[in-house]
């Protein structure tokens, strides 16, 4: 029998409470697109992805009216391109991120994701190629985000890599100085990267992946604030994991239907859904907002990051049950920028670099959408990047930076990207010099634990 109070029940979490499907992505696999000739690679590209994409956005905006859930973002992930790239005799890959711009923009998505390259290892020369062409791909681009992976549980964290992705942070931002950094904004650097991430601007098509997939992101952070603020004050710990547990477990319910009837739709199959809480700068949307409910006055208080660990365990414990196929990051984002409680709590000094990156230990992703001083050196990014990249080897988890060095911006300052992006203040780094550790190159080992086999 159909149960009223769930049917409200629903209509309250969309309506007051901001839940919505955050992103329908369809990964694509452009292996078959590979030839000598870069030009012959682009056209093969554009066509495979107009060819499968065509009715990607109409048939999500049909959903989202058939059903009454919002689709925010409707996006395209693709092969790593460093690797469909490397072949041509007269590789050029900013052409071919400029065909995935053309592309995206045809088939009226969002994001495209994949301009990327996985060398936790080592680099090939198409992945160094692709590298140094990130600054002015993402300059000259409107919709491509890029990602790269330095590091992994098994391989260990290649420096070379770190290095020269923190140079290549440095310089994106640096073109796109006209828009506080955008370039940056839309590049992100990776420890055990998944190929089935829905999510920008890390998203892109793994190795493993079939032909094509769509890929779900729920989120609902407002929804799960609800559910902990109807708990009376003095719930203990075990029933409030339980409520995000259940509260969880309606979100995925949601997602799994809509992702599946426009899979179906689409004729296209079914791939992961993504259980992450991603906020927006909306009102009541925030991840911060949820710590606040469970007691901490604010986002950087002590205790905020037990409360970040017990938020995210609970949410993919309840959303596991509503799944059979869960993928992706799953769990909670602490984006800065995306976040009106974390740009808060940034703003008034409550939340630190140190805390941030303390947080990222237990979230699903790492430090996300963080702006920090034009000046900060190459070196010292390159040294962010790597404690990132240490806290995702050794706990054997997805860790990531997304990190914005604002020319002519300073501690005190403020960006404003608008829209998802939002809007950050400039955040402190520590001044110490990492010069002379980033720069001794090579890979540092993986851990004891890499030889599970």
């Amino acid at each position: 029998m159909i149960n009223k109070d769930l049917i409200l029940e629903t209509i309250n979490m969309i309506k007051l409470y901001n839940l919505d499907i955050r992103t329908v992505t369809l990964a694509l696999s452009l292996r078959d697109c590979v030839d000598s000739d870069v030009n012959i690679v682009c056209e093969n590209i554009y066509n495979k992805i107009m060819h499968y994409s065509k009715n990607l956005v109409e048939y999500a905006n049909e959903f989202e009216n058939d059903y009454s859930i919002p689709i925010v973002n409707k996006r395209i992930s693709v092969t790593p391109i460093s690797l469909i790239g490397e072949g041509c005799k007269n590789p050029d890959y900013v052409k071919i991120a400029k065909t995935l711009d053309r592309a995206a923009k045809d088939a009226g998505v969002n994001f495209i994701g994949g301009f990327s390259a996985l060398v936790e290892k080592g680099m090939t020369k198409g992945d160094k190629l692709l590298i140094e062409s990130i600054p002015q791909a993402l300059s000259e681009t409107e919709f491509v985000c890029s990602s790269v992976n330095v590091a992994s549980s098994k391989a260990g964290i290649n420096m070379d890599a770190v290095l020269k992705m923190a140079e290549t942070v440095k310089k994106s931002s640096e073109l796109t100085k006209d828009r506080d950094g955008i370039g940056a904004a839309k590049l992100v650097v990776f420890c055990n990267s998944p190929g089935d991430n829905p999510f920008m601007a890390g998203a892109f098509c793994g190795i493993g992946e079939p032909e094509c997939a769509l890929n779900v992101g729920v989120s609902g952070p407002g929804v799960v604030r609800a559910a902990v603020e109807s708990l009376d004050k003095n719930a203990d710990f075990g029933e409030l994991s339980n409520k995000i547990k259940q509260i969880a477990y309606k979100i995925t319910t949601t997602g799994e239907l809509v992702g599946r009837k426009l899979a179906a739709k689409l004729n296209i199959p079914f791939g992961v859904i993504d259980l992450s809480l991603a906020p927006t700068p909306a009102v009541g949307d925030s991840v911060a907002g949820i710590f606040q409910a469970m007691g901490l006055e604010h986002a950087g208080a002590h205790g905020t990051t037990a409360a970040l660990a017990m938020l995210n365990d609970a949410v993919k414990k309840g959303g596991i049950m509503a799944s059979s196929h869960v993928g992706g990051l799953s769990g909670a984002f602490i984006p800065v920028s995306e976040d009106a409680g974390m740009i808060e709590a940034a703003s008034k000094g409550y939340l630190t670099f140190d805390k941030l990156e303390a947080m990222t230990s237990v979230c699903s992703v790492g430090l996300d959408m963080i702006a920090i001083p034009g000046s900060t050196p190459v070196e010292t990014i390159a040294g962010i990047i790597a404690d990132e990249m240490a806290i995702g080897m050794i706990n054997k988890k997805t860790t990531a930076v997304r990190i914005i060095p604002v020319v002519g911006k300073n501690i005190g300052d403020e960006v404003v990207y608008g829209g998802l992006l939002g809007k950050a203040p400039i955040m402190a780094v520590n001044n110490l010099s990492s010069a002379n550790f980033v720069r001794r190159g090579g890979r540092i080992p993986a851990p004891i634990h890499s030889l599970n086999n």
